[in-house]
């Protein structure tokens, strides 16, 4: 798999031209101030000059994040990243979907979760999925490039079927929903989610389990965004009737049946990835979880 990038199938050859194009209200290639609000200090956050690459600052005083102005309800959402280089202890950086604040109490949220490490060191990459407010469906990967080196491809794939992970089009998770009979109560279905992204000190637990703490004379740390897409079913900003793409009705393309399952070659890639790049797997983890939860049994009859 390691040099094997298998693209989308079928239908989802139009990934492509998705990612270069004007696509349901975002664009690769509008600038930061035509998607995205800043969330934070905003001498924080530097742009280049044609507006197409953005930076998030870390400092010993704060962060800084973005979130996108609309909302969405499934579709694909594409975000190109540089993570923070060299020593990187401690920091965090975050790439998610929520449908509303992270302190929201009954809030949805799908999570990429980027924590770094001591010089030289793999970035682990964290995903989660929180419905209603609860979390814990934690998994972590390692990867099988150097994120820091340059830009990659981070990709949610989001449809009443499942949720799907993304890294350069390969599928590193899957976290399913009606595989099978009864589907998965614990799967964000109903509320709208914004993009975000953060990048934050959480040296309390991010690295060795709050072990490496972070080095702030290496500071200002930086990461680094660019391409953002989103092909998928925009909800009103108003407090109008929902759209009717929510009603999943599969008159697009992330809602048919090509993008309800992995094709062959994403089957692979995903086996390959589980048997090599796996650090943790919440469904594994008895202490936590002594009788797995539900939707961790959909997954053997799962894409």
């Amino acid at each position: 798999m390691g040099s094997r990038r298998r693209p989308w199938v079928s239908a989802l050859l139009a990934l492509a031209a998705i990612e270069l194009c004007c696509v349901h209200g975002a664009s690769a290639a509008a600038s930061f101030g035509d998607n995205f609000e800043i969330t934070g200090a905003e001498d924080h956050v530097k742009t280049s000059a044609d507006g197409q690459t953005w930076y998030l600052y870390l400092d010993q005083k704060t962060g800084v994040g973005f979130q996108t102005k609309q909302r969405y309800l499934f579709g694909w959402f594409s975000m190109k990243l540089k993570l923070v280089g060299n020593d990187s202890a401690g920091i965090v950086t975050a790439y998610y979907m929520c449908s509303d604040t992270d302190a929201a109490p009954q809030r949805d949220e799908l999570d990429f979760e980027f924590l770094g490490n001591r010089t030289g060191q793999p970035y682990i990459i964290q995903t989660n999925v929180y419905h209603s407010g609860v979390g814990g469906r934690e998994m972590r990967h390692s990867l099988w490039f150097d994120p820091t080196a340059d830009f990659h491809t981070y990709s949610i794939l989001w449809n009443a079927k499942h949720i799907v992970f993304f890294v350069d089009k390969v599928p590193i998770r899957v976290y399913p929903n009606d595989a099978g009979k009864p589907s998965n109560s614990f799967f964000p279905i109903a509320k709208p989610m914004y993009v975000f992204s953060s990048i934050w000190n959480a040296d309390d637990w991010a690295t060795r389990g709050g072990l490496e703490k972070t080095d702030w004379n290496k500071g200002p740390f930086v990461s680094s965004y660019r391409d953002f897409a989103a092909d998928s079913c925009a909800w009103p900003t108003d407090s109008g009737a929902p759209p009717a793409c929510a009603a999943a009705t599969g008159d697009s393309w992330w809602d048919q049946p090509p993008a309800w399952a992995l094709d062959e070659g994403q089957r692979e890639d995903s086996a390959w990835v589980g048997r090599n790049l796996v650090i943790y797997d919440y469904c594994g983890d008895r202490e936590r979880f002594p009788a797995p939860p539900e939707e961790c049994a959909l997954r053997t009859t799962a894409s």
